[in-house]
């Protein structure tokens, strides 16, 4: 999808990424992410948050919670990270990032809201009066009060299968009351998701319903007397569409594929986001006429529909700027993700080729790894570690031979 795209407007990434899988520095089915990039894509992105008066925090689950891209985030001003589930927050947390946004999407269990609470997050979305009491017992043990947001929802709003849950946002000034009235909590303000998605027809971002719901539950608690409601705005985040967000009285993003450019608006429109990220594997044998490609991060993101993936092979003494792309056999959604494979009769192939893909990445849920280089296109690329994908040190063969176990 983003192969391309990253071709021309980041070659050096790819350049790099296969050089230093040839030197055996980086293995098959890892996610290699430019650290240099995603540090000036932060540097955009903070810059025209600040500008429209909106709070960023980073969605690290598409790239593996990598802890490297997490200490960079923080020396580019991006302090806080938003964790899809607690354990994303963790992970967030011990790369470096504060947690500034948990409980969405997924609410907190309810025997892990202590733990939860000992993260401090800045603010803790509910969906529930339940939810908020357990928050609030939890955040009142550790000896603070939590600020909470309420997920909201109206008729007419857009939810993912499996996504759906939240307060009437018809009743969302009396839900403020009840929710203040929990002790350890106060009523902080509303969320959304989607409140922004890629519409394919006009290849742009467009608001959904959810986010003209946020604006008018804002506004009726704002008309009710409180005097501050914070509207947490997440989906297609990138800088080309905070000043429509900041319209809506967004007061929080979140940046994920933005910090990487690979949004699907990064597919179809050059923004100031360079591409970041491609995923480099490797041939292991051919079998007839395929050659067997090592897969366990092979995860191709449906947003922008059924398309075609391909991939660029390239051997000893190859240059990866003239490879031919070549179409690749990927494995079935109900299968396990073992291999990809290539057609043979495309060109030239052998055991030990490097293969390299742009996909849009969402590397925490797959068997892949994450590397983050420094010094991409410096002529000293530097990879900074190899991270599992929750952000873990992988176990190595070292470890192996030294009785190591995790």
């Amino acid at each position: 999808m983003f192969l391309e795209l990253t071709r021309r407007r980041n070659p050096a990434l790819i350049r790099d990424a296969v050089a230093l899988h040839r030197a055996g520095l980086i293995p098959p089915n890892t996610s290699v992410i430019d650290l240099d990039a995603v540090g000036r894509n932060a540097d955009a992105f903070v810059a025209e948050a600040a500008a429209h008066g909106l709070t960023p925090f980073a969605m690290t689950k598409q790239i593996g919670r990598n802890p490297d891209v997490s200490a960079a985030l923080v020396r580019h001003g991006i302090t806080h990270a938003v964790g899809v589930d607690l354990e994303c927050a963790i992970a967030a947390r011990a790369g470096g990032l504060a947690t500034g946004h948990l409980g969405h999407l997924v609410q907190i269990p309810r025997h892990a809201a202590a733990a939860a609470a000992a993260l401090e997050p800045s603010f803790w979305t509910v969906f529930s009066l339940d939810k908020a009491r357990e928050a609030g017992a939890a955040s009142r043990a550790a000896g603070r009060e939590q600020p909470v947001l309420a997920r909201i929802h109206a008729e007419g709003d857009r939810f993912y299968r499996g996504h759906e849950g939240g307060f009437d946002a018809a009743s969302i000034v009396e839900v403020a009351d009840r929710i203040d009235a929990i002790d350890g909590v106060r009523f902080a303000g509303v969320t959304s998701f989607p409140a922004t998605l890629f519409d394919a027809a006009s290849g742009t971002a467009v608001s959904t319903p959810n986010l003209a719901t946020l604006t008018r539950a804002k506004a009726a608690l704002l008309a009710a007397g409180r005097d501050h409601v914070e509207l947490n705005a997440p989906g297609t985040t990138s800088t080309s569409i905070l000043s429509t967000l900041a319209a809506a009285g967004a007061t929080q993003v979140e940046p994920g594929h933005g910090l990487t450019g690979t949004t699907p608006l990064h597919a179809v429109t050059d923004l100031i986001e360079e591409p970041a990220i491609v995923y480099v594997s490797e041939v292991s044998h051919l079998w007839g006429p395929d050659a067997y490609v090592f897969g366990g991060g092979l995860y191709v993101d449906p947003v922008l529909g059924d398309v075609p993936t391909r991939a660029l092979v390239v051997g000893d003494g190859d240059d990866p700027a003239t490879a031919v792309p070549r179409d690749v056999d990927m494995p079935a959604a109900t299968a396990i993700d073992y291999y990809a494979t290539l057609r043979a009769d495309q060109g030239p192939v052998a055991s030990g080729d490097t293969v390299v893909f742009g996909f849009r990445p969402q590397v925490f849920v797959t068997r892949g790894l994450t590397a983050a280089v420094s010094g991409i296109g410096t002529g000293a690329p530097r990879v900074e570690g190899v991270w599992s994908a929750d952000g873990s040190a992988p176990l190595t063969v070292a470890d192996v031979l030294a009785g190591g176990a995790r």
